[in-house]
């Protein structure tokens, strides 16, 4: 008789994430890199874009949820790359900040001569960035919750006494993803 094993469901997607191999190259990591920390910077208020990992929220989305994008993402990284060689003389992730403000803006715009689909290379990277951020950590982005205490959410909760609804009360952090476990380390 064959017997039965069961395997929690934290276990099984937390070897799949630590095994699926990346969907980006090293350079086009780079130049997402260089995009994503100039939408979110580090700052006063906290780490940005970069140090919550929302390039590996990206990375895997690419990788398992959004695969058939993927082609036309890497073509949006590398219209980037060539818009900055033109317009500026180097790489993206070369350019000083101010540079790279500059071609975000353009892109945002829609008046990035001469890169085709420049606002919607904006707008998906925008949109992806802003998940990664704000997120469930379980996915990869918001390390250390860090978007989560940048907009003061405390996190998810079942249930919520009466002194954590009264008005002007501090609510303290519940550092849980909703799949369980801490995944924002």
């Amino acid at each position: 008789m064959a017997s039965t094993v069961f395997v929690p469901l934290t276990t099984l997607t937390a070897s799949a994430q630590q095994s699926r191999r990346p969907a980006l190259s090293a350079p086009e990591m780079r130049t997402l890199e260089a995009f994503i920390d100039r939408l979110i910077p580090a700052d006063e208020l906290g780490p940005g874009a970069v140090e919550a990992g929302v390039q590996v929220y990206i990375d895997g989305t690419l990788a398992e949820g959004a695969a058939a994008a993927l082609a036309s993402f890497r073509d949006g990284l590398e219209g980037l790359d060539a818009y900055s060689q033109r317009s500026r003389g180097r790489a993206f992730a070369d350019l000083p900040a101010a540079d790279r403000d500059a071609i975000i803006v353009r892109m945002e715009n829609g008046t990035a001569d001469g890169f085709a689909n420049a606002h919607a290379v904006f707008a998906r990277i925008r949109t992806l960035t802003l998940e990664g951020m704000f997120g469930d950590p379980f996915y990869g982005g918001n390390r250390s919750f860090a978007g989560w205490d940048l907009i003061r959410y405390p996190g998810p909760r079942l249930a919520v006494a009466p002194e954590d609804q009264a008005l002007k009360q501090e609510i303290k952090p519940y550092r849980r993803s909703a799949f369980g476990g801490e995944h924002g380390r």
